[in-house]
């Protein structure tokens, strides 16, 4: 098994008289084999949990798109912010496992080596970002098949196609995905990296309904874009927001999600809010608190299966490794605190 356990007290920082959310969340002890991985889950859903919690440090995916690393410090950022919040009642923390990361060290390693100015080294970081693809798959694949949600944190945009392949296998059906992000990820499928998972899972047959959420059109190239109307999914601009109420776009995202009837799931690149530490970070997008809405207005729907928070990378804040790691901390969990308050609102 390429999963790695996380001991969620390690991340957080006592004190006496306080319970932080590090001291009283359910992990995932370690796994060596499918078989024990499979038992494990099992024995956590008879103890009530549902949602799993899943980490994919890498910055493969970003960098085979040209992009800068550095993301593959978000899960570690995340659960550091997660595991020192307190623990009480309006933390619907009740149902969430903490399944571990995906390990991936020794392919980190490999492409750390590999230059993105060369056309070979380039293509063997895009076939690395497609060993990744199958590791996580590995993981998932048990998650979806049992009715778990998963709230993966990355890593790159990469991730988005293991996700949303798992779950269309898992429920035999294509599946859909709303996707707060400047980009659409619609670029050409010339190997895989973070520019085009759902370009890969709708040519394959697993994604069927799509829409981008704040997209930017100076940000994506006229062939993605044509691409994209030529699937038939949409989007709402980013500039759409400036001029008109957020609250209403979302609604109405929420209500054409819904009125797909197909799981879906819920993605974020993080690039999409503003000044958020990421290989294309972004001074002029959505608020923080839009970013919350985003999440938590769609997580009330019943047919929603998992959150994929994106491209965060804590070296690359303009102030530094630190500034970056209390950034993203602060952004992951809250965007992981939307989620879990969304869900609490869910109507079957």
């Amino acid at each position: 098994m390429y999963l790695t356990a996380c001991d969620p007290a390690a991340w957080c920082t006592p004190r006496a008289g306080e319970v932080r959310l590090g001291q009283t969340l359910a992990a995932l002890p370690a796994v060596s084999s499918l078989q024990t991985y499979e038992t494990e889950l099992a024995d956590a859903w008879q103890q009530g949990a549902r949602i799993a919690l899943l980490g994919v440090p890498e910055s493969i995916g970003p960098r085979a798109n040209l992009g800068r690393g550095g993301a593959e410090t978000a899960w570690s950022a995340a659960l550091r912010g997660l595991c020192n919040l307190q623990a009480s009642a309006a933390i619907a923390s009740h149902e969430l496992l903490l399944v571990g990361q995906v390990e991936c060290s020794d392919l980190q390693q490999q492409a750390a080596a590999l230059r993105t100015n060369d056309a070979s080294q380039l293509n063997q970081l895009r076939e690395l970002c497609a060993q990744l693809d199958q590791r996580v798959m590995q993981v998932l694949a048990p998650l979806f098949n049992n009715g778990w949600q998963v709230i993966l944190i990355g890593g790159g945009h990469n991730n988005a196609y293991p996700l949303l392949r798992s779950l269309s296998e898992a429920v035999e059906q294509p599946v859909a995905a709303m996707n707060l992000d400047p980009h659409a990820d619609f670029r050409a499928r010339e190997g895989r990296h973070s520019g085009n998972g759902f370009s890969y899972a709708h040519t394959e047959g697993y994604l069927a309904n799509y829409h981008v959420v704040g997209l930017h059109p100076g940000k994506n190239n006229a062939e993605s874009l044509k691409q994209l109307a030529a699937a038939g999914f949409t989007y709402h601009s980013v500039h759409e927001f400036y001029l008109h109420d957020s609250q209403q776009i979302l609604t109405a995202c929420a209500a054409q999600a819904q009125a797909w009837q197909r799981p879906l799931g819920i993605e974020v690149d993080v690039d999409a809010l503003q000044g958020v530490p990421a290989s294309a970070i972004n001074f002029n997008g959505l608020t923080i608190a839009q970013g919350y809405a985003y999440v938590a207005t769609l997580a009330t729907l019943a047919n929603v299966r998992y959150l994929h928070l994106a491209e965060a990378a804590p070296s690359l804040h303009p102030a530094g490794r630190e500034a970056g790691d209390m950034a993203c901390a602060q952004l992951l969990s809250e965007l992981v605190l939307a989620y879990l308050a969304g869900a609490q609102r869910r109507t079957p």
